[in-house]
């Protein structure tokens, strides 16, 4: 439920994708970001859209989560680029083609650097572009890997992945250089599988004959130690959550009280599926003066935050098969928690 509240100076934003016209107040910066909280807290059953948990201090945040004892995933993947960084750049750098290694939420590229310093050494001939929706995660990134890896050429680009990879499709010049998009850390999870095959498929209209994608997958396991990666004891992945209301508070002038609501995930192991969610533990109203609404929450009303699917490996088959792809070959850590699934374009 939500009520207007008596605000002058509007302006009107469209929420992409679905024409839903918002009514935006002048003081808004970014009309997207008050579009997309107007539409998820409108909704019937309330969300916000798990983008919007990137920014900076959610990028700091989100860096403290990667290197929690229980978040396996990122230690995981750590593993495989030390141990199979080899075989990848086998095949990557297959017939002597140069190559860019272009990362899709590059993020820190901490583990990607594990892939780049072995790249080096080998004197294979590639770039690096890594692509992120946060500007100030590809400034970071770019200097640093300038002032320390001098020798490497790396363009940082903050933009929508597909524009991003379509300018990259070949090089002015003409000279075959393979595309091979790395979309780590298990962020295909945040989809659902409609969504992950029309994203993979996506994916597939932008490369050309003997480019290659990797992809990172969280495999299904004890559902416990899944539950505990998401709902750590010291409360960083409560505070990374709580941040996108802080964000709210902050770019569109509400008045959301944190401590109102409560962190809570939940694991269902036959769905494969982990999803979190903000409850109000109270009946209460908060107003968003961008949006020019005031927004009802009853007692233990929840706010669908985010969402992380765990793949056997006949679901990573699956869909590779439907998005159009065959597998190359999965690279695994020890444990057989984690993979990077290397595919090629049928």
């Amino acid at each position: 439920m939500a009520q207007r509240t008596n605000r002058e100076e509007k302006t009107t934003a469209i929420l992409n994708g679905s024409g839903l016209q918002v009514t935006v107040t002048q003081k808004s910066n970014n009309p997207e970001f008050a579009a997309d909280v107007y539409a998820g807290l409108t909704a019937k059953e309330k969300y916000l859209p798990s983008k919007y948990l990137y920014n900076k201090q959610g990028d700091a945040i989100f860096q403290q989560i990667m290197a929690m004892e229980e978040y396996y995933p990122t230690r995981a993947e750590y593993e495989i680029f030390e141990t199979h960084g080899q075989r990848m750049l086998d095949y990557f750098a297959e017939g002597e083609i140069p190559f860019r290694l272009i990362e899709f939420g590059a993020g820190d590229g901490t583990k990607t650097k594990v892939l780049l310093r072995q790249f080096l050494r080998k004197n294979a001939q590639f770039s690096y572009l890594p692509i992120d929706i946060s500007a100030n995660i590809v400034e970071k990134l770019t200097a640093d890997l300038k002032e320390n890896m001098p020798d490497l050429t790396v363009k940082g680009i903050c933009d929508d992945y597909f524009r991003a990879i379509e300018q990259l499709r070949q090089p002015s010049n003409g000279q075959r250089v393979r595309n091979v998009v790395l979309f780590l850390g298990a962020n295909i999870g945040n989809f659902s599988h409609s969504e992950s095959i029309e994203f993979l498929k996506e994916i597939a209209v932008h490369l050309s004959p003997g480019d290659l994608l990797m992809t990172g997958f969280d495999l299904k396991k004890d559902p416990q130690r899944i539950l505990d990666a998401y709902f750590d004891k010291q409360g960083i992945t409560r505070n990374f959550k709580h941040n996108l209301l802080l964000r709210i508070n902050e770019e569109l002038g509400a008045n959301f009280n944190i401590d109102a609501f409560q962190y809570f995930p939940i694991y269902d192991p036959m769905e494969g599926s982990i999803r979190s969610y903000l409850v109000s533990t109270k009946e209460q109203q908060v107003s968003i003066n961008a949006i020019d609404e005031v927004i009802h929450f009853d007692a233990w009303e929840a706010i669908y935050m985010e969402r992380s699917q765990k793949y056997s490996l006949s679901d990573i088959e699956n869909l590779a098969q439907k998005s159009g792809f065959e597998i190359a070959d999965n690279f695994f850590d020890q444990q057989r928690l984690f993979t990077d699934s290397l595919w090629r374009l049928k």
